[in-house]
């Protein structure tokens, strides 16, 4: 996996000319102008500020809808829970490209085109299957002796979902919410698809655009390559620990 990034990062600081003439070896001499050109463009800072935007809201949006989900299905025994929840699970098998088109005409009809909720609702609604069911196995490992002694206490269901569950279910709303931001990050079809105007564009498209742009450039390419994909990597790499610890948690009993 170090190496394409390692190569990609190289050929960065190379030429299109280095690239022809020794696409493995180290630049000689050094191109610094690739990056600094791409980090000086508004445009790059554009994409990435809209990126992180949506990116966050969907996070929110989908933990904040799937918690409250998971908790009624891991929580409270009513008629009809266990179908309800398969019907959840079945989302995990639909791929997006089926939906595409029913989503646009649905989106134009509700006059979301070229506007940041058209990605993000759609984004979040895709991501409550996984989420709710990563959720709902950490909620039911609670014991349930804490939430009858809340209950002695005076403490409501809401009030035990707010003040216990949720701070106790730290690592996993954190894996949650990492999977949606990188999820909602690395989303090319979707703002492809609603967004027509360049005002709201994305990073991915913006790679799109930038190759198509600067094709006999192949060094300034890998430049936006590299430029795009470091913000995400350094998202994960500062979030790895919450991420895998959240898998794993509620994976034993103890």
């Amino acid at each position: 996996m170090a190496v394409p990034l390692l190569y990609a990062v190289l050929s960065g600081f190379k030429s299109t000319d280095q690239l022809s003439r020794n696409p493995v070896g180290l630049p000689d001499p050094w191109v610094g102008s690739n990056y600094a050109g791409i980090l000086a463009s508004a445009d790059f800072w554009r994409l990435v500020g809209n990126s992180t935007f949506i990116a966050v809201a969907t996070a929110l949006l989908v933990v904040a809808v799937s918690a409250l989900a998971a908790f009624t299905f891991a929580r409270f025994a009513f008629r009809g829970r266990e179908v309800l929840f398969t019907l959840f699970t079945m989302g995990l098998m639909f791929p997006f490209a089926v939906a595409a088109l029913p989503l646009f005409l649905l989106l134009r009809a509700m006059g979301l085109l070229d506007n940041p909720l058209g990605v993000i609702l759609p984004q979040a609604a895709f991501g409550l299957p996984m989420t709710i069911i990563i959720l709902r196995g950490f909620f039911r490992q609670i014991p349930g002796e804490l939430e009858e002694a809340a209950t002695l206490d005076g403490c409501g269901p809401f009030g035990f979902f707010w003040r216990i569950l949720l701070p106790m279910a730290r690592p996993a709303l954190g894996t949650v919410s990492v999977l949606a931001v990188v999820t909602s990050w690395n989303n090319f079809f979707l703002p492809l698809l609603v967004f027509t105007e360049s005002t709201w564009w994305t990073i991915p498209i913006g790679v799109q655009q930038f190759q198509g742009q600067y094709s006999a450039d192949t060094a300034r390419v890998f430049a936006y390559l590299v430029l795009a994909m470091v913000p995400a990597l350094a998202f994960y790499s500062v979030a790895e620990r919450q991420l895998v610890g959240g898998l794993t948690a509620g994976a034993t009993k103890g």
